[in-house]
Formats: structure tokens, C-alpha cells, sequence
């Protein structure tokens, strides 16, 4: 029997013309530039989601918090197979004098703000899949 998919919500936060990105230490997409967030709790909305997983991987106070679009992606090459249902919020820092910690070293490389028109490389598959559709997280910019 096939695992369920995964229900994981991601955040775009946008300070400027950057996003924050951390490079991944988990077994999936190991070595890949992701944003920060996480799976979804029981019971939660996504707002609380992103608000949960942005402060307890980068100490990061988040507000504005909405969303903007999903992926669906499957990853069948991972010794775990993973269906990940990509949830995409867009925040801005709560202060922006707030500087990212990395507060889970065991997941993360650390934490460091991206030119968006110039994102390091290699991204997360999910982060690749709404490239690849055009979308961009700062709403005033034409793609």
C-alpha cells in the first residue's frame, strides 16, 4: 500500500525583493535551498501552520500571513517514499530589525536572504514546481 500524501505548508517571507531560504539537511532533498514550514498539524489553519513552523525554525515573528498557491509533488527516487501536497504562504517579518536563527541545526544549514531574480542552486522540488508555473511572491511583480 502506497503511504498517504503529505500535507506540508511553506512560507514565501518576503523582505524587499528577497525570500528567506535555508538549505535542507533532511533525507528529502537533502542539500537543496527550501523555504521555511513544515507538515501540518491536526486542527491547524494554514496561517497557524506557517506561523508555528517559521518561529520554530528561524525564531522569526511572521505577519500579513496569506495564501498564494500549492504543489502536488511525488518523490518515488527517496529510500521513503514521499506524496508532498505543498501549501504556499506569503508573510512579512513582524520587526523587520528581526534577524533568522537556526534554531534546528539537525534539519537546516541555516537561514540567509535570497535575491528572488537570483535564487541559489539546487532548489526543493515543491520550490522548483511553482518556478516552473511562473508564479512569483511579491504581488506588484509581473512574471
Amino acid at each position: 500500500m502506497s503511504p498517504a500524501p503529505v500535507i506540508g505548508v511553506a512560507v514565501f517571507l518576503v523582505k524587499g525583493g528577497t525570500v528567506l531560504l535555508g538549505r535542507r539537511r533532511s533525507s528529502v532533498g537533502h542539500g537543496t535551498y527550501a523555504l521555511p514550514g513544515g507538515h501540518l498539524e491536526f486542527g491547524e489553519t494554514f496561517e497557524e501552520c506557517a506561523a508555528r513552523e517559521v518561529k520554530e525554525e528561524t525564531g522569526l515573528h511572521i505577519k500579513d500571513i496569506q495564501f498564494v498557491t500549492v504543489t502536488n509533488d511525488v518523490f518515488t527516487e527517496a529510500a521513503k517514499q514521499l506524496h508532498l501536497v505543498a501549501v504556499y504562504m506569503r508573510a512579512s517579518l513582524a520587526d523587520p530589525e528581526q534577524l533568522p536563527q537556526n534554531i534546528e541545526p539537525e534539519k537546516c544549514d541555516g537561514w540567509d536572504w535570497y535575491d528572488w531574480k537570483n535564487l541559489p542552486q539546487p532548489l526543493f522540488r515543491p520550490l522548483e514546481t511553482v518556478l516552473k508555473s511562473g508564479f512569483s511572491p511579491f504581488p506588484d511583480e509581473l512574471t
